[in-house]
């Protein structure tokens, strides 16, 4: 059974910092990119960032480049992303995704206020 289970969400102050992970199971990990991808209340579905399979390549959405920083380790099967500086704009619930598969985790919830 695939599994994605997020976790390290919280509440922080603006300028504040979090490092959400994703534990993967019951899939070939290392063969798939993966993204995080973030829904406010009342809004859709954002794309943050992405990373390739073997963590080479990484991608991120102009609202959080140079701010958030995504990585993998393969042999855990672990899916991270290092957010720095947070705004209250990135408040949200953060999936990880499978991305060609489009399968996403339960979520974890990020607020950050003041």
């Amino acid at each position: 059974e695939v599994q994605l289970v997020e976790s390290g969400g919280g509440v922080v102050q603006p300028g504040g910092s979090l490092r959400l992970s994703c534990q993967a199971s019951g899939f070939t990990f290392e063969m798939h990119d993966m993204s995080w991808v973030r829904q406010a209340p009342g809004k859709g579905a954002e794309w943050v960032s992405g990373i390739s399979n073997d963590g080479r390549k990484t991608y991120y959405a102009d609202s959080v480049k140079g701010r958030f920083t995504i990585s993998r380790d393969n042999a855990k099967k672990t899916l991270h992303l290092q957010m720095d500086r947070l705004k209250p704009e990135d408040t949200a619930v953060y999936y990880c995704r499978i991305q060609r598969l489009n399968y996403w985790g339960q979520g974890t919830q990020v607020t950050v206020s003041s």
